[in-house]
């Protein structure tokens, strides 16, 4: 039996335990996720963005038929291809490249759903502020967003003796490398909560149903 493994603070390469064969790797899948040895999610977000443009291709005849609506169109990339890109959001460190990366994919498809725009007789692709207005500012980055809000609070609300809850808390012992830190969840959850400026957000994410109404 072999199971892979990835190394983030030893260098130890093969290892075994009884019949057990455990090689180490620079990046493995579990559970639908990449989990790598730099935690970084930018191979991560890749995979998603190619998954859902093979789940658009799939479903390519539904979105240029002229028998279904724009909103059932809509509907559609909403329900079957949003979900798959953004599977495991919830934990995503969303940089601006990254964030970009997303929008580029989500205009591509909103503008086969929504289709060029004529003035004066001359036809252009709708802009980025026109698509964001059709859809009411409920892009993907906004969902993923709101997702990881949701995720927060359900682990704020969690007793301390929780295993997920005491990994949240947990700070390393050792001192941090020289140079810029990187960029965190923690820094992303506190960006979005003064992005939608919650006020006193420690005892209204105990609330669970103020919590869902905020978020």
């Amino acid at each position: 039996m072999q199971e892979n493994y990835v190394c983030l603070l030893m260098t130890t390469t093969i290892s075994f335990l009884s019949d057990l064969h455990i090689e180490q790797v620079l990046q493995y899948k579990y559970m639908g996720s990449i989990i790598n040895d730099s935690n970084s999610i930018e191979e991560e977000i890749k995979e998603r963005i190619a998954l859902g443009t093979k789940a658009y291709h799939a479903n390519q005849k539904f979105f240029k038929s002229r028998l279904v609506t724009k909103y059932s169109k809509l509907k559609l990339y909403r329900a079957v291809i949003k979900p798959i890109v953004t599977y495991a959001s919830e934990t995503w460190v969303l940089k601006e490249t990254i964030t970009q990366k997303l929008l580029v994919f989500e205009r591509k498809i909103l503008r086969r759903i929504f289709g060029p725009t004529k003035e004066n007789q001359i036809w252009r692709i709708k802009t980025n502020e026109v698509l964001d207005k059709l859809i009411k500012h409920k892009n993907i980055v906004n969902y993923i967003q709101a997702q990881r809000l949701s995720w927060f609070g359900h682990v704020q609300r969690m007793p301390d003796t929780r295993t997920v809850k005491k990994i949240f808390k947990w700070k390393p012992l050792t001192k941090r490398s020289q140079g810029r830190p990187k960029y965190r969840l923690e820094n992303n959850i506190k960006q979005d909560i003064c992005q939608i400026k919650i006020k006193n957000w420690i005892a209204c994410v105990q609330n669970l149903g103020k919590w869902k109404d905020v978020v």
